[in-house]
Formats: structure tokens, sequence, C-alpha cells
């Protein structure tokens, strides 16, 4: 009885071995924050003065619960916290050895110790307290423009479009915010008419770069220019003539939630402010839903990165493009009632370079909304400190504080946070 074998299949048609590709270690990010780490313990830690003492105020007069200031010892606790950070660093880069990503959580804890570091540091020896309840409402107060701004930025830039006007679209909502509030006496009304202004300079940024192809950041820094000359022809003429009616804008009444605004520390930061924060608080969640949650979304994303699959499958990418980027600039209008929320008076140039620094918050937030927010706190973070710490007096020149910010974004794109990748479209005009 003989035995069949099959016969032997040829040898081009035997499945040759797949390999798995191992992403790449990512070192840069977990070898800048050991660096940090170690100056800040060397820095903030081993060279303060001995025996000197910091002093933290967190208590103010509306909390249900009075609690007392903390004092502690400066180069005790400044190390303390410069050793937890490096531990969380050192975590970080055995992650990235083993290819695993690293948690936001962990840097966002990496980033508040080396604050506090810093924080007791520079108070060391200070005879005053250091108000830090105050420190940290006056960041997110001073962060809410940004906020608006770099939100606008995020959605024009999914869509395709490049926003370098966000300030003149700030500029022209705190422009109007002011002239309608004043000529009504109603604070709201010119909350409403901000919106207005931001969308029409948005429809010419849209204009020029959608319907007719002009380069999209020259547009948007000729629109910049426009707007500052518009306004302070306008401030010059106008509003100096007639202050009284036109440049004198009620204050935004501050709004305290019920039993929350009441928790020490917590309440006051978070629960204790005008209209414009609430809004922020809810447009930073809806969109983060509505771009990565939703068909809308998934449409203006697919129009930013390949805007020709996009026309294939029936998506409008020039209508698309044009709304998205007439919203965010309407969101950035509403971003400039917020400068002018407190009641301040209409003054030239008066947003002051902060349309660009929110389109640096929209790259290191990484074109998301909660990152836009958090690199928007990052920001006004580091200017409420600027503030408080030239009333308290500090080792620290002002002008070293009011470069920080702009020099940590630069190492934290260029290190912690890694390479970003903008939305592959983004500039190029849509041509069928």
């Amino acid at each position: 009885m003989s035995t069949m074998t099959a016969p032997d299949k040829p040898e081009s048609l035997v499945p040759e071995p797949t390999t798995l590709v191992q992403a790449k270690v990512r070192w840069h990010g977990p070898v800048t924050a050991i660096v940090l780490a170690v100056l800040s313990l060397v820095f903030f830690g081993l060279l303060t003065a001995a025996g000197a003492t910091t002093t933290f105020r967190v208590a103010t007069g509306g909390d249900a619960i009075k609690i007392d200031d903390i004092v502690v010892p400066s180069r005790l606790t400044a190390s303390i916290l410069s050793v937890g950070a490096l531990v969380i660093a050192v975590l970080a880069l055995l992650r990235s050895r083993r290819r695993r990503p690293v948690p936001a959580w962990m840097w966002v804890v990496y980033g508040v110790l080396i604050f506090l570091a810093l924080l007791v540091w520079v108070m060391a020896g200070n005879d005053n307290a250091l108000p830090l309840t105050l420190l940290l409402t006056n960041a997110l107060g001073l962060s809410v423009p940004l906020v608006f701004g770099a939100l606008a930025g995020l959605l024009c830039e999914r869509s395709g479009v490049i926003n370098i006007a966000i300030e003149g679209q700030l500029l022209a909502g705190a422009f109007l915010a002011v002239v309608v509030a004043s000529v009504t006496g109603n604070a709201y009304v010119g909350l409403i008419a901000a919106p207005l202004a931001g969308a029409l300079v948005g429809a010419c940024l849209a204009l020029f770069a959608v319907r007719y192809w002009v380069d999209q950041i020259i547009v948007g820094v000729v629109l910049n220019v426009l707007v500052i000359g518009l306004t302070n022809y306008l401030f010059s003429t106008v509003l100096t003539a007639n202050p009284q009616t036109l440049n004198s804008p009620p204050r935004l009444p501050t709004i305290a939630v019920p039993l929350l605004a009441d928790i020490p520390v917590v309440g006051p930061v978070l629960f204790a402010h005008p209209l414009t924060v609430y809004l922020m608080y809810i447009a930073v969640a809806v969109l983060q839903v509505m771009v990565f949650r939703s068909r809308w979304g998934l449409r203006m994303r697919s129009v930013g990165e390949h805007p020709k699959a996009a026309d294939t499958v029936g998506i409008k990418v020039n209508r698309t493009r044009v709304r998205s980027t007439i919203l965010g600039s309407a969101i950035a209008g509403l971003g400039g009632a917020a400068l002018v929320s407190a009641g301040l008076a209409f003054t030239k140039e008066l947003t002051s370079g902060k349309g660009y620094i929110a389109l640096a918050a929209m790259i290191l937030g990484r074109w998301s909304p909660t990152g836009a927010l958090a690199a928007s706190l990052f920001f006004g973070l580091a200017d409420a400190l600027r503030r408080v710490l030239n009333n308290l007096g500090s080792p620290i020149p002002s002008d070293i504080l009011a470069m920080l910010p702009y020099l940590a974004t630069i190492f934290a794109v260029a290190g912690l946070v890694g390479r970003v990748r903008p939305p592959a479209a983004e500039g190029v005009p849509y041509k069928k």
C-alpha cells in the first residue's frame, strides 16, 4: 500500500515569517525632565539659605472653612519636591525605554512639583505670605482669552486654514464689546456683540484664503495690521471724543456657584468668576467631544488632513473650511470680550500680543481643546506669578519672569512634548 504525499508548495508561495516593528524609543522628553529636576534640586533646594521659611496663604474672606497660613522650611520642602519630580522623570525614562507611552498625569504631577519648588524658593525668607488662592484665581482669569484664541486657531487649522489673525480677532472683539456695552449700559449685550466682530475678521480671512488662494500667513498678518490700525484710529478719534458714552463699559458681574464657591481654595479658583469663565468651561468640553467624537468633527479633520479624499466621499471641502474659520474667529471674538470683562476701557493695542501667545498655546496643546486649555493655563499662571511677585518682592527680575513662558514653550515643544505634527493639508488651498 503506497502512501501519497502532498506535493511540496513552491517556494514563492510559502509565507515568510513576519517581523514586528517596534516603536521608536523617545529619549528627549524624559532626559529633559531629568535635567530640569536636577537643576531644581540644586538651585531651588540645596542652594537655598539654611533656616529660611516660606509662607503660603490659602484662605480668603469668603471661605466657609478658615485655614491658617502654611509655613514650611524652604530648603527641605524645595528639595523634597524636586526629588519627587526627579523620581517621576526617571519613571518616565523607564517607560520610554520599554517603548510604553508616558501618561499625561505623570507630566502634570511633574510640572506641579517643579512649580511648587519654584514658589518655595522665590518666597524663601520673605516676610510676606504668598497668596496661593489669589495666584491661581488670577491665573485662570488671565488664561481665558488665551483659551478662546487657541480654540479659534484649533478650529481653523484642523480644517486646513492657518489662522495668524487671532490677534486681530481678539482686538476686534474687545473693541466692539466695549463700544456696545458702553452704549447700551449692559455688559451682556457687549458679550453677545464681540463674536460678531471676530466672525467678520474670520470672514475676510476665509474669503482671501479659501476663495482667492492668497497665502494664508500673509493674509493673517495683514488682517492683524488692519484691525490694529482701524481700532487705533477709532480710539483716537471717536472713543477719545466721547469716553463716557463709548468707552465706559460696565463690569461683568461675578457669578458664584452656590455651595461650590464656598469650598476653600477650589471654590474661589473655579466657581466665583464672570460668565466668560463658565463659557470657557463649556466651550472646551463641547469642542473636545465635537472635534473627536462627532461626524462634524470627523469631516472637519478629514478636510484638514486629506481634502481630496474628503471631496471624493462628498464632503464640501471649501465650504467646510469657510464655516470652521468663521466659527473659530467668532470664538476668538468672545476671547476679546473676556479681556475687557472687568469693565476695562479700550486702549490702543489692548491685546498686547495675546493672539500670538494663543497660537503658541494651540501648538503646544497639539491641536486639542484640552491641550490648548492646559497650555493656556500655563501662560496665565506665569503672567499671574509675575504680577503677584512684583507686588510682594522677589529675587527674580520682572523682565525675566515675563520671558519664562516663552522660553518654557520652546523647551517644551522641543523636548517634553516631542515633535508636534500639524494637520497635513494646513495652509494648502484646495483647487478642484
